[in-house]
């Protein structure tokens, strides 16, 4: 993203940020939408942060917006409703084709550094394919790959690994995956891993479970406990000592048990490191949910106006009730509030800065409005929306999959009191609240 333009703290300038305002609505009279806390602590929010960020500019820039529309054309013609169904009725766990097709564009090599054959791009660019994954919810592992593995690699991987394990992800060649479940998981129920060395050899013992793809990825990036610190290990799943289970997921992405039985292990950085890079990956993987969400989201509402503008009762369209209306009006302020706080999550994440509260504040409104929305979606369209074969009911069981995807609403909300208990330089409220 740029970040030349100035801002200044007027309401014109608040109108883009605050949905509602920017059509005119009285401030008071935002008081009695459904969303009328959301909606002012998203005032106060923006107002405190233009404030002491004179330089942030949400605009993209030419590339980052063609990348996007290349995602876009790709899945619009080859991710319709027709071949989901199609697709939904094969054993196949991931679409191949769109894989494919993904690399031959280039796709995939987003973060791939140039001299192992990719562009070179970052968190920007692939959040912008996310946001189009979602909007079409197409069967293929660009979280996994490209966010917990990609960019953990080209960061912080060797010349040889990057070269074993990014090269053949921008051909399309391979898939790469983390098993970092248990970071979004209650102490007491989570699994034991750990780790150990023998001269200058590691090997792992313990399970990680919720590994998207473990079985077809190449490498498994593996959070372990050495001590009294947790560090990151690359475990190929060919290995001996490594055995994969298969269990279903909300939205049919393959998820794994792994089990390590002293499996051979190569530690990622330093263990010294460990946590630098565990909490990378958790920042990334959390932005890279938000951006799938907006795309689940805003397709949902898309569709959902679409159908009532069609639906008939009492000889009218449904979509002319007020009731109907305003849930939809409801549904929209609630993504242009997710949209804000993940804008801002995305940019800081990008650039280096410390983010961990916005990141986990963007979490939380794309697993609470998201909720609402898909919810309010598949209310509006009565018994149909809950067909299994009808096209929106794919978009709310996506939309669970990713709020379950490293912590729903209540875990932001306690990561992010917490921080705000160690940490008396976050104020995410002006002076006046």
């Amino acid at each position: 993203m740029d970040t030349g333009r100035k801002y200044a703290t007027d309401k014109q300038q608040i109108s883009d940020f605050l949905p509602g305002y920017r059509f005119g609505i009285p401030l008071n009279l935002l008081r009695h939408i459904s969303l009328r806390k959301s909606v002012f602590y998203l005032y106060n929010y923006t107002v405190s942060h233009l404030n002491r960020h004179s330089t942030m500019d949400f605009s993209f820039s030419e590339e980052q917006t063609q990348i996007k529309e290349l995602a876009n054309q790709i899945l619009r013609d080859n991710s319709d409703d027709e071949f989901q169904m199609a697709f939904s009725k094969t054993d196949e766990l991931y679409s191949e084709k769109l894989w494919s097709l993904f690399a031959e564009s280039g796709l995939l090599g987003m973060a791939v550094p140039e001299e192992f054959g990719g562009s070179g791009f970052g968190l920007i660019e692939i959040c912008q394919m996310l946001e189009e994954q979602g909007r079409f919810v197409a069967p293929i592992p660009l979280l996994p790959s490209l966010i917990y593995g990609g960019l953990t690699l080209a960061k912080y991987g060797s010349d040889a690994e990057k070269d074993k394990y990014l090269a053949p992800l921008a051909s399309g060649n391979t898939i790469l995956t983390a098993a970092i479940a248990e970071e979004s998981m209650p102490a007491a129920i989570r699994e034991q891993c750990s780790a150990s060395q023998n001269g200058d050899n590691w090997t792992l013992n313990g399970t990680r479970i919720a590994v998207p793809y473990a079985e077809q990825a190449s490498v498994i990036i593996v959070a372990a406990d050495v001590d009294d610190k947790t560090a990151l290990f690359l475990v190929e799943p060919g290995n001996n000592g490594v055995s994969c289970e298969y269990c279903d997921s909300a939205n049919h992405e393959p998820l794994y048990s792994v089990t390590f039985n002293n499996a051979d292990a190569t530690v990622l950085g330093s263990v010294d490191s460990g946590a630098e890079i565990l909490n990378f990956m958790l920042n990334n993987g959390m932005v890279a949910c938000s951006a799938t969400m907006i795309g689940i989201t805003e397709d949902a509402m898309r569709r959902t106006a679409e159908y009532t503008g069609e639906r008939k009762q009492f000889e009218t369209t449904i979509a002319s009730f007020q009731n109907t209306t305003m849930k939809l009006a409801d549904c929209y302020i609630d993504i242009e509030c997710l949209r804000s706080t993940y804008l801002e999550a995305l940019w800081k994440q990008s650039e280096g800065l410390a983010a961990d509260a916005e990141i986990r504040a963007a979490k939380y409104w794309a697993c609470s409005a998201g909720h609402r929305v898909t919810h309010t979606c598949q209310h509006l369209h009565g018994g149909i929306g809950a067909d299994r074969e009808y096209p929106l009911h794919r978009y709310y069981i996506w939309f669970k999959q990713m709020d379950l995807t490293l912590g729903g609403s209540s875990k932001q909300l306690a990561d992010l009191g917490e921080l705000l208990a160690n940490d008396s330089s976050i104020n995410l409220l002006p002076e006046t609240a």
